[in-house]
């Protein structure tokens, strides 16, 4: 019986090389942007816990030191930094790190996102609205702040959706998320795109040193202001009064 011709061997074609090359970068691709994906939202949630460890610690040395303390500016090295007995930068300065014991700094001492960008802090610093003659600086001086008492209001810091409409002092035709006379402390992180990236205006809202500040949702670069990924938190004066007459140090 005649044995049967065996079956000559066949490599693959160029083509079915190129259908395997294109299906082997696809799922590359898609396997790096759920990657990139998976790594931005893991750096996300981390700053939001550090926002929230940060307000944690400036109500924390409030309590502990009876006021809230200044920003730290680029020279102060994280230690808050005073005029006299004003607040060097209130509304343009970095969180005060080693002064209130924030633990994640960079080399220059400023408290970081988990993008490696300085923490930004902002603290009321004009003349409150108080039912008599307040004594200032209020919010930062722990003397002033025990002689003017729970009837001063801040009446500077504001918290808007948009920097469409807004100006230096308010939400203007913006939409407010806040009350003027609300916010003793905003701190904020500059999102992944940090300070170089930040080219649009709702961004660029939060970098220009007034005491308007904008926070939204994440929008993409195509967006009517701009990339926007900033990352906001605040403490109302009802939150910082509270902690002080809890501690004793206000009746």
């Amino acid at each position: 019986m005649p044995r049967p011709h065996a079956r000559r061997a066949r490599g693959f074609t160029l083509t079915e090389l190129a259908v395997v090359f294109v299906i082997i970068s696809l799922l590359l691709a898609t396997a790096l942007f759920t990657l990139s994906a998976q790594t931005e939202q893991r750096n996300f949630d981390e700053t939001r816990r550090r926002l929230e460890a940060a307000r944690e610690l400036l109500l924390a040395f409030a309590v502990v030191n009876g006021r809230l303390p200044c920003p730290a500016i680029a020279s102060s090295g994280g230690q808050e930094s005073l005029s006299g007995a004003n607040c060097s930068s209130p509304y343009g300065g970095f969180l005060p790190a080693r002064t209130i014991g924030f633990q994640i700094m960079d080399a220059g001492g400023n408290a970081v996102d988990a993008w490696g960008n300085a923490i930004r802090y902002a603290v009321s610093g004009t003349t409150p609205t108080c039912a008599t003659t307040p004594a200032t600086p209020h919010f930062t001086n722990a003397t002033n702040l025990r002689a003017n008492g729970i009837t001063c209001q801040p009446n500077d810091l504001v918290v808007c959706q948009s920097a469409t409409g807004i100006t230096a002092t308010t939400c203007g035709t913006a939409v407010s998320l806040t009350n003027q006379t609300t916010l003793v402390a905003v701190a904020f992180s500059t999102g992944a795109n940090g300070i170089a990236g930040s080219s649009g205006i709702d961004e660029a809202a939060n970098l220009n040193g007034d005491r308007v500040f904008v926070w939204h949702t994440p929008t993409p670069a195509g967006a009517a202001n701009g990339a926007f990924d900033d990352q906001v938190t605040w403490i109302t004066v009802g939150e910082l009064y509270a902690k002080l007459i809890a501690a004793g140090i206000l009746p």
